[in-house]
């Protein structure tokens, strides 16, 4: 029972079970089953059962298998950030690009000057000792902007509003949105890993001419692959290139120092439009890293959230203001910018409630700031709570809205 592939094999047993349970106990009550994976996540770790208890996580997740877990949960993670780069519909942000980039902007800035406003507050107090002020800021920024546009789209599906001008007009600004938040964590990441201002340059401008090459070089090869290989692009030797590439990209963005995951997301953005070409790299890619990689991304989340350390007053109050600027960045930014465009009260304030979905982008950002030695757990802690408070709101805000409103065909 204490051997290294016994323990590993018993954490994916109790991994896939538990996020399998939960993500059916939440599509019951209206929210998207990736929330209850989310939850799952943190009910396995010391929030829950770590303190129920203690003997379970020393047994279960020992300190000495994280690293295997890590790994693989990284693995799942460049598979999904490549999912949803080849989800992306680059025509539809084409369709709608003024009202979505004006939305997206605005969804982003607005945020964005608000979590450097509160890292100005909180630093002195919160902020690891050896973090320099600026990647703080810089960081708390991103971390409070970003928008979930899987969950957003997965909400928006269930919710059968795809068709709908609010849910278009969503999903559009969610895709320029996430598009805009990767490459600005991208430039955060190479600031804060840089030594100094040289070294900034260097990753920027590295980060530059991989965008490039990306687009110029590998998006052509691509496209003349999927050309030639037609119906048999399924052969095992055309998805063996793709995934050399992929993972050519995510290494190439690691070394420039401007991480894997973005590598994963733009090796999906440049992949060709053809649908049938997607839907095929989709199926063989997104069962395995939702069902199986992803959730052990969520366990490792959970076992890093500790809400015992918000042990006072002091650490929710200042949970629930981060929680409350979030919102009103977000949500308030998105509806903004929809009512200067012209909507109707209805879809401004139905995009903005999609819009502050947070959800898996979050969690992914955070560990990323986690890792990198910019948040301590207690701030890790508040800002996990804020991406579940922000994105389990969004499905009842909805269903107040369509209350308030009665808008036809919602």
């Amino acid at each position: 029972m204490s051997h290294p592939l016994s323990i590993f094999l018993l954490q994916l047993i109790i991994i896939i079970v538990a996020s399998r349970i939960f993500a059916y106990l939440f599509r019951k009550i209206g929210q998207p089953a990736v929330m209850g994976e989310i939850i799952a996540g943190i009910a396995l770790g010391p929030s829950l059962l770590g303190t129920l208890f203690p003997a379970y996580t020393a047994f279960v997740f020992p300190a000495s298998s994280l690293s295997n877990l890590q790994m693989l949960s990284q693995v799942g993670l460049i598979l999904f950030m490549f999912v949803i780069g080849m989800e992306l519909d680059l025509n539809i942000i084409k369709a709608k690009a003024r009202a979505a980039t004006l939305i997206s902007v605005t969804s982003i800035i607005i945020p964005y000057a608000l979590g450097v406003g509160l890292a100005l507050g909180m630093y002195k107090t919160y902020a690891p000792a050896h973090v320099p002020f600026h990647a703080f800021a810089l960081f708390m920024g991103i971390a409070i902007s970003i928008t979930a546009f899987p969950v957003l789209a997965r909400i928006i599906r269930e919710r059968k509003i795809g068709d709908t001008r609010h849910g278009t007009i969503a999903i559009t600004s969610a895709a320029v949105d996430d598009v805009t938040g990767w490459c600005i964590l991208a430039i955060v990441i190479a600031i804060v890993k840089a030594q100094d201002m040289s070294s900034v340059f260097y990753s920027i401008a590295g980060a530059v001419a991989y965008v490039c090459v990306m687009l110029f070089i590998i998006r052509p090869l691509l496209k003349k692959i999927a050309t030639q290989a037609g119906n048999d692009i399924i052969k095992q030797s055309s998805i063996a290139i793709i995934f050399i590439i992929l993972l050519l990209s995510a290494w190439s963005c690691e070394v420039i120092g401007i991480h894997a995951l973005f590598g994963a997301f733009m090796t999906g953005v440049v992949m060709p439009l053809e649908w049938d070409f997607r839907k095929i790299i989709i199926n063989k890619i997104e069962d395995v890293a939702l069902l199986l990689l992803l959730p052990i991304f969520f366990v490792l989340t959970g076992l890093r959230t500790q809400i015992g350390l918000l042990n006072n007053g002091t650490l929710w109050a200042v949970c629930a203001l981060i929680t409350c600027l979030a919102v009103a960045g977000k949500l308030g930014g998105s509806a903004l910018a929809a009512k200067i465009t012209g909507e109707s009260n209805y879809t401004s304030l139905a995009i903005g409630a999609l819009m502050n979905t947070r959800g898996l982008m979050e969690l992914i950002v955070l560990n990323i700031g986690y890792d990198l030695g910019i948040l301590t757990a207690e701030v890790f802690t508040m800002m996990v709570m804020m991406a579940l408070i922000t994105t389990l709101m969004t499905n009842p805000i909805l269903n107040l809205l369509n209350r308030i409103y009665h808008p036809k065909g919602n």
